[in-house]
């Protein structure tokens, strides 16, 4: 056993503030848990993305703007949002996590809104974004991305406050 089995927690754990384990039994609560295990690869996936929409933001801006400025204007505001998102997944603390959940919720809210105007009013978006067509042009990550994003918050949001 452990000296983290024995004394019922790891390091860095606050008491009092029971979690559930896999086998169902109730162990403290670590303070911060949104950068170990499964959200290491979400941080990468969502560094991943904020990289690419960068670039191709980026480009789009300085090489034919005039062609299609809406669209390349909402990848760079996509870009954004994967930048704040990479970073306050990866930062501990109850404000990082809120920045977290808003900069999902963004995303999600813009995935949907973004992908059904370019199915509808194609005038408008004669270039792909990165949120074009719900992410098709990525594989729809972008629209799987943010729900698996909130899952993953919901299940690491900080204990509440202690009065």
């Amino acid at each position: 056993m452990t000296a983290s089995q024995h004394t019922g927690g790891d390091a860095g754990t606050t008491a009092g503030q029971p979690s559930e384990t896999a086998a169902g039994t109730a162990r403290p609560a670590s303070k911060d848990t949104r950068n170990t295990g499964p959200g290491r690869l979400l941080i990468a996936v969502y560094a991943v993305f904020a990289l690419s929409a960068t670039a191709r933001a980026g480009y789009q801006i300085l090489t034919k703007f005039s062609e299609a400025p809406l669209a390349y204007l909402l990848s760079a505001f996509a870009a954004v949002v994967y930048i704040v998102a990479t970073v306050s997944l990866a930062k501990a603390g109850r404000t990082w996590f809120k920045v977290s959940v808003t900069a999902v919720l963004v995303e999600l809210i813009g995935v949907l809104v973004v992908g059904a105007l370019s199915l509808f009013d194609a005038v408008n978006f004669p270039h792909e974004t990165v949120w074009s067509l719900f992410g098709r042009g990525y594989g729809f990550i972008p629209l799987l991305l943010p729900i698996l994003g909130l899952i993953w918050l919901y299940r690491r949001r900080p204990a509440p406050k202690q009065a």
